[in-house]
């Protein structure tokens, strides 16, 4: 009858903690998916340093591109003011996100497609993987390959 009792405690233990985990991936997920609202939102309006605001300020930031990787927060936002000097060169911003995926408690995977329409110039679209961490409590692009 005891080993019944303790049996019952441990699974209740259990689908306890795992309901609480999946609790808080749903939470994390829904977060790290905001990051692609304010993105778009930032670039649609063409506001690119709050396009920035979701990667992480630091020299260790990575983005890999067509041509290449670039180190660092500034040299992004740099790369970014050269690669699209105006409204006309921004376009306008579509996210579709295929597949997230958690690496760790703090750090997530994301895959998806972005599509940038542009009127007089050649429309872009492609492919992108990218890393998200928990830092300070704020989910932040951490690493960006975008092709």
């Amino acid at each position: 009858m005891k080993y019944y009792f303790n049996l019952t405690i441990v699974l209740s233990m259990l689908l306890y903690t795992n309901s609480n985990l999946a609790a808080q991936s749903i939470k994390s997920e829904a977060k790290i998916k905001a990051i692609f609202e304010v993105q778009k939102k930032a670039w649609n309006s063409g506001d690119i340093p709050s396009f920035m605001e979701t990667y992480w300020k630091s020299p260790r930031l990575v983005f890999l591109g067509s041509s290449g990787p670039i180190y660092g927060w500034q040299n992004t936002l740099e790369r970014y003011y050269k690669k699209y000097p105006d409204r006309q060169a921004m376009g306008h911003l579509e996210f579709d996100i295929s597949k997230l995926d958690r690496r760790s408690k703090k750090v997530y995977s994301v895959i998806g497609h972005y599509h940038l329409t542009r009127s007089g110039m050649e429309n872009l679209e492609g492919y992108f993987m990218i890393i998200v961490k928990k830092i300070k409590g704020k989910w932040l692009i951490v690493a960006d390959s975008t092709f």
